[in-house]
């Protein structure tokens, strides 16, 4: 059986990107917003691109919210990219205050602009690894540099959920979180040259399982 890999289309993503790097990696990924093939993937990719505010609602309009929430009690594994990361948190403050799927405790907000050089943060930064040993950054030297495209950050409350951090400017912020089986960059790995292929290649690896 082929593994069945599904990225979830709620309107807000870097979707074709995504889809690209798998077929690199000879899987054919589905890209769909279709509960039922949701439910029955052997892994999942939430991307994102935008404002947390209206990636909530997409998902919640197209009733994917009690969707995640179940693939995570099936125990399948879900992987967040960029603001698929941030939507992961409690909550975010971009442009208002809005609620995320609560799946990681924590919060998203913007960088302070007085100690970064600018915001976004455009551009390759490196990552240091918490956790060598974490199934995502096999293969991967520690404080190897991916691309970043972002204004906001997670804060997770429990650090030990943390498996990369990145310094830009005076704030260093978790760039790599995991819980259970589900795990997100805040960089994008498509957009990573080969190290971000090798994520996304521990990710297949680890939905074979």
């Amino acid at each position: 059986m082929p593994l069945n890999i599904t990225i979830i289309d709620y309107e807000m993503g870097n979707l074709k990107s995504i889809y690209k790097c798998l077929k690199h990696l000879n899987i054919e990924a589905k890209i769909t917003d279709n509960p039922k093939l949701i439910l029955d993937s052997d892994g999942v990719i939430l991307p994102g691109v935008g404002a947390f505010g209206d990636a909530m609602m997409h998902l919640k309009e197209k009733n994917l919210i009690p969707i995640i929430k179940q693939l995570i009690k099936d125990n399948k594994p879900l992987f967040g990219v960029c603001l698929g990361l941030h939507l992961l948190y409690s909550k975010g403050y971009e442009m208002g205050e809005f609620e995320g799927l609560d799946i990681i405790q924590g919060e998203v907000i913007i960088f302070d602009n007085s100690k970064v050089d600018k915001i976004p943060q455009i551009g390759w930064n490196n990552v240091e690894f918490q956790n060598d040993k974490h199934f995502l950054i096999q293969g991967i030297p520690n404080n190897s540099y991916f691309y970043f495209v972002h204004s906001f950050y997670g804060i997770p409350k429990n650090k030990e959920q943390v498996v990369g951090l990145t310094k830009y400017g005076e704030i260093e912020f978790c760039s790599i979180v995991s819980k259970d089986n589900v795990f997100a960059t805040q960089f994008h790995p498509e957009k990573s040259s080969k190290y971000g292929i090798q994520i996304y290649q521990n990710f297949v690896d680890f939905c074979k399982r």
